[in-house]
């Protein structure tokens, strides 16, 4: 996507009550969000918007200079993904209410792929943090890029341990990314720049609001392998994220606590419900099958596991390639190739760029031997 479409779909993303249905009735009907920008009440009828809608177009489109809107976004460091975008994160992708358009300030880099979402309570116990610090640590040691809110106590917790562990952090906003909330956590905000990324799905100038909560948290666990729960009241945010966890096919990892503790209330009811009981960072990297990752990072060449995994790396390369494509050029079977290119994704040997396109993640040679710096 261009940058002159970017503006649109920032356009678009302002105006109140155009969601992702309505953003792709727009796109389907026009075939450019400029078009549908420039669309008459009648035109934007046709295209299948109710009148609310309609009228919020109309009214908030004269309001707001897409120049000026982009000059903002480039004063703050903020750059634009659609979901178009081949740098969209691809496990944001799966859910069904992906957002179609995502701010950032930093970088995604391809090991954010093994990334572990990790939330609590605002009110950390001094149990709460110690666990918090250690764990996070650990997973951050290994090369896992933790993921959480900003909020006070257990997230703040655990991205400055992240952070102070020489790891990588994403902080997901749940306003816009010209306002860091808590204002406490600016400094931090500005190093998680550095090691990682902010990312929001509002608009910048957007307040945050007690609705864009939960809203945030389904990103936090899509975006991530699995989450963490430290510790958590029976009622609470980090129990609205395990449960939207779930809901994305997602893991669920839980600190045991005290019975007598309200702060474990919560994470002791998890793991009587299923989730995995954590001890120590370990239970987490061997239930994701990441005990390998900090070694598969640095890996300047390495091996296929199998012959079918060195035929496929042959037929891939820096573009994407469709994985009809991969199919034909392989003559192996679509089971066979989507089991594989799945498999090989896992390792970070290749990742998904759009829709069933894959890509080399590193340069792969012909010979391949394992070399660790």
């Amino acid at each position: 996507m261009s940058n002159k479409d970017t503006k649109y779909w920032v356009g678009f993303n302002i105006i109140p009550g155009i969601g992702r249905v309505k953003f792709t009735q727009l796109e389907n009907y026009f075939g450019s969000l400029e078009y549908a920008w420039q669309a008459t009440p009648a035109d934007l009828k046709h295209a299948g918007l109710d009148s609310a809608s309609i009228q919020a177009v109309t009214s908030w489109r004269p309001k707001i200079s897409l120049e000026a809107e982009m000059e903002k976004l480039d004063r703050y460091g903020v750059k634009v993904l659609t979901f178009h975008d081949p740098d969209y994160p691809s496990r944001l992708r799966e859910i069904y209410d992906y957002p179609l358009i995502i701010y950032v300030r930093g970088s995604f880099l391809p090991q954010d792929e093994w990334c572990l979402a990790v939330v609590g309570t605002r009110r950390a116990t001094v149990y709460g943090r110690q666990v918090t610090e250690e764990i996070v640590a650990d997973l951050a040691r290994s090369r896992i890029t933790i993921v959480s809110g900003l909020a006070k106590g257990i997230d703040s917790i655990a991205h400055h341990s992240a952070l102070d562990a020489g790891g990588r952090s994403i902080a997901v906003f749940a306003c816009g990314l010209d306002i860091v909330y808590p204002a406490e956590n600016a400094n931090m905000a500005l190093s998680i720049i550095q090691q990682g990324a902010l990312i929001s799905e509002y608009p910048l100038d957007t307040r945050p609001k007690a609705d864009n909560f939960p809203r945030r948290n389904r990103i936090m666990s899509a975006l991530s392998l699995g989450v963490l729960v430290v510790e958590a009241g029976e009622i609470s945010g980090a129990m609205i994220t395990a449960r939207l966890a779930l809901e994305q096919n997602r893991e669920v990892f839980a600190i045991p606590g005290s019975i007598l503790s309200p702060a474990s209330r919560g994470t002791n009811h998890l793991i009587q419900e299923g989730a995995k009981l954590v001890r120590d960072y370990t239970d987490i990297l061997e239930e994701l099958n990441l005990t390998a990752v900090a070694h598969q990072i640095e890996f300047k060449e390495v091996i296929p596991a199998s012959d079918n995994e060195s035929l496929l790396l042959k037929q891939l390369c820096a573009e994407p390639t469709h994985i009809d494509e991969v199919c034909r050029t392989s003559g192996l079977p679509i089971s066979t190739v989507s089991s594989t290119l799945a498999m090989m994704e896992l390792k970070g040997l290749v990742k998904q760029v759009g829709t069933m396109n894959y890509a080399l993640v590193r340069e792969v040679r012909e010979k391949y031997r394992v070399k660790v710096d």
